[in-house]
């Protein structure tokens, strides 16, 4: 059913034009020394925020996940951003695994 909305409150609900999209990235790690995590974590973070992103999550001892959007208000990560960060992790002999997630909707979908 769809809903008749103003655009103001379709930009309050982040939906219709205003839909904001992000991905979940989940990895593996491998075995790995605090130094190696520490550095990783930097370089990380370079990679995100030189994209104009921003992330949140977490790790563990084996795994790392995060969910990554835009920088911007109502803005969104591209496709061509999201195999940026996907091909860095995978060249990253830190993991055993990746999973980057496909572009969702960052306030409904997860």
């Amino acid at each position: 059913m769809t809903k008749n909305r103003s655009r103001r409150l379709r930009k309050k609900l982040f939906s219709g034009e205003f839909t904001v999209y992000g991905f979940a990235v989940n990895c593996r790690m491998t075995e790995h020394s605090e130094t190696d995590y520490e550095e990783f974590i930097d370089e990380f973070i370079d990679l995100v925020e030189s994209q104009n992103l921003i992330v949140g999550g977490g790790s563990s001892q084996e795994q790392f996940d995060c969910f990554v959007v835009s920088n911007n208000r109502y803005d969104s990560p591209t496709e061509k951003e999201r195999l940026v960060i996907e091909r860095w992790l995978l060249s990253n002999p830190i993991f055993a695994e990746v999973n980057v997630g496909e572009l969702v909707d960052a306030n409904n979908d997860i």
